[in-house]
């Protein structure tokens, strides 16, 4: 009994360890490619709407995003799933949407 207690903190320190370097390596990403300061405020608030719930984006838009570039997308978009507020989203969706985008 007291090996499956040992082996139960084990998988939780493993799984929040795991959350964690997830989310510094998306701050690092972020960080290193200065991907918050690559989109005017406008067209964030458009984009993540597009993505996360529904609209569309301007080609404007469009093409600030596409100059955000695959890396700083996906992790902007990676660290927002990890928020707690947006823990009821369905990952797989978002993605879609994400790329649909």
């Amino acid at each position: 009994m007291a090996g499956l207690n040992v082996y139960s903190v084990l998988v939780v320190l493993f799984l929040t360890c795991g959350v964690v370097m997830a989310t510094k390596e998306n701050d690092q990403i972020i960080k290193e490619n200065n991907c918050e300061s690559k989109m005017g405020l406008p067209c964030v608030l458009e984009a993540f709407t597009s993505i996360f719930n529904t609209g569309s984006i301007s080609n404007k838009c469009c093409d600030e995003l596409f100059a955000l570039e695959k890396v700083c997308h996906s992790a902007l978009v990676k660290r927002t799933l990890e928020n707690p507020v947006f823990k009821d989203l369905n990952p797989a969706t978002i993605i879609a949407k994400r790329i649909q985008t």
